[in-house]
């Protein structure tokens, strides 16, 4: 199976669907923040291996205690996971810390504030030039 193929792409979207639904319905661990969202998956071609991308939102210390709960847990999602999708490999899973939302959010405030600066600027502009 290749790397881009419909059924790797397939694939990735039912582990990272049932990946969510362990983390927000089946994990008890208070390490755990409520805001977690699995972004993206990426299950190797040969089935062993998985990279799931973590989203926290949150502080950087509940995004660590996150992560370190995810990992202590592996195990217990592993075999959820093994009973939820049919594979004749069950991945082992890897989670990663993904910043990429909240880059997003952080990037689309910075812009905000400026085109709010220039619109000042402009209505303080206006108003000298009518005086």
């Amino acid at each position: 199976m290749r790397k881009n193929s419909i059924k790797n792409t397939r694939i990735n979207g039912e582990v990272q669907k049932e990946l969510s639904r362990i983390i927000q319905n089946g994990i008890k661990d208070p390490r755990i923040a409520p805001l977690t969202s699995v972004v993206s998956v990426e299950v190797a071609p040969d089935l062993k291996t998985c990279k799931a991308y973590i989203s926290v939102l949150g502080s950087e210390k509940a995004a660590a205690d996150t992560l370190a709960g995810l990992k202590s847990a592996e195990g217990f999602i592993r075999r959820q996971l093994a009973h939820t999708v049919n594979l004749r490999n069950t991945p082992e899973i890897r989670f990663i810390l993904d910043q990429s939302i909240e880059y997003g959010v952080t990037m689309t405030k910075l812009i905000d504030d400026v085109v709010k600066t220039e619109q000042r600027n402009e209505d303080e502009d206006r108003a000298d030039s009518e005086s």
